[in-house]
């Protein structure tokens, strides 16, 4: 018996050096714990970040209801998301929706994976896009949609609308085999979230007294506080993108944050030249207007772009956000188009440019990337999220309206949402 022991402890030794080998394709630990922080940080942006955020910009009679209806659509889409989002965004479908396969999460098991994460943790991570979106269209509407009216938009926005276009870019749908390149979500999140603000905020028509009487912020505290969660949640937003604990999701950090500043810094001078001071409101602005437009380009450029991107960011959407109110006299109440919207088209056109890797300092990841052909992707999936987005919201709102209509009184909307639609009050008196 000891003869054969040599081949016992080769055996052995084999073994232990081609185990790693045989577990390759098995679950990554690192990479695991990584996306399951990034997931709670998404969620952050939206319950607190978002909620406060928007919650300080409206007055003071409607503050409880944009903290609401952020909690309430966080708690709708979630259920939505377990029953039969994820499966018509992610499941094995055709080149427009994925199909049933995933219904009630079917399939997601503790032993399943996605990559080398557990499916479960990705279908989470997942869910917090599908959670933000649906929120931030609330600012195109804030102050006058009835709540059980948002509820209904919300639910059937995110089935008819957010989870077809998550399949077309992300679960290998036709822009994805077409080589849309969209990192994190400037089409899937803020394109789509600002062209349907836009459509609400066009077909509600605008506040009572816009835009002759002032309605400025009424905690500009409150507002600031949620800008600094949004900041900081971004990072898991477009970090965990990369799905990996890896060079691709520490660039994406990096040029997020470079975009952020930037645009802030930008937004921020062009009031002080404009209006004589800057303001803690535009400050906030242009940092959300930097972080929606590195979305898209965060894992492709390097910090060289972003640093452009973030500068163009602050300069466009600044612009935007003047003339659509100004000019124009929409009521697209806290901004989601200019900032949102445009953001993130710019920023997916932008992908074509700073992508590429004949850019010296300010080269990107895309190698082999052919300019034109990509940039003519990259403008194709704008127009056609945004198009699609446009024309059923326009039907979802329309029908709503119909059934149960969309908008308080005249009587209510001048009470304030908090009372006639929860009665309750944010501040006591």
């Amino acid at each position: 018996m000891n003869k054969f022991k040599p081949f016992r402890l080769l055996s052995i030794a084999l073994g232990l050096f081609l185990a790693p080998l045989a577990l390759g394709d098995d679950l990554n630990q690192a990479n695991t714990a990584w996306i399951m922080t990034s997931t709670a940080l998404v969620l952050f942006m939206t319950i607190p970040g978002l909620s406060l955020f928007y919650a300080g910009l409206v007055r003071v009679k409607n503050v409880l209801s944009v903290l609401i209806q952020c909690f309430a659509i966080t708690c709708l889409v979630s259920i939505l998301w377990l029953i039969v989002g994820y499966s018509l965004a992610f499941s094995e479908g055709n080149a427009f929706i994925g199909g049933l396969s995933n219904f009630m999460m079917a399939g997601v098991l503790e032993d399943t994976l996605s990559g080398d994460i557990p499916e479960s943790v990705f279908a989470m991570f997942q869910l917090t896009f599908a959670i933000i979106t649906p929120a931030l269209i609330v600012g195109g509407f804030a102050e006058r949609m009835r709540f059980s009216s948002m509820l209904l938009f919300s639910g059937l926005w995110i089935l008819l609308v957010y989870a077809p276009i998550t399949h077309w870019v992300w679960g290998g749908g036709w822009l994805s085999e077409l080589g849309l390149l969209d990192f994190a979500g400037g089409t899937v999140v803020h394109v789509t979230a600002g062209v349907a603000a836009l459509t609400a905020a066009l077909v509600m028509g605008s506040r009572k007294g816009f835009p002759q009487t002032p309605m400025p912020p009424h905690n500009m505290t409150m507002t600031v506080t949620g800008a600094g969660m949004l900041w900081v949640g971004w990072f898991g937003f477009n970090g965990g993108s990369a799905l990996a604990a890896n060079g691709d999701a520490g660039m994406a950090i990096l040029a997020t944050h470079v975009s952020a500043a930037s645009a802030a810094f930008t937004w921020m001078c062009l009031e002080w030249l404009k209006y004589g001071k800057p303001s803690a409101l535009g400050a906030v602005t242009g940092m959300v207007a930097g972080l929606g437009t590195i979305t898209p380009a965060s894992g492709f450029v390097g910090p060289g772009g972003a640093l452009i991107i973030g500068i163009l960011a602050g300069l466009i959407c600044f612009n935007a956000t003047i003339f659509l109110k100004q000019k124009l006299a929409i009521d697209d109440s806290l901004d989601v188009f200019p900032v949102h919207g445009v953001g993130g088209a710019l920023g997916t056109v932008l992908v074509a440019v700073f992508a590429s890797s004949a850019l010296g300092v300010f080269s990107g990841q895309g190698d082999g990337l052919v300019f034109f052909d990509q940039l003519s992707v990259q403008v194709l999936g704008v127009l056609a999220t945004g198009g699609y987005t446009a024309v059923l919201t326009f039907i979802l709102l329309k029908l709503i309206d119909l059934a149960i209509g969309l908008r308080v009184t005249d009587e209510e909307e001048i009470q304030g949402l908090d009372i006639n639609q929860h009665n309750e009050r944010g501040y006591d008196n």
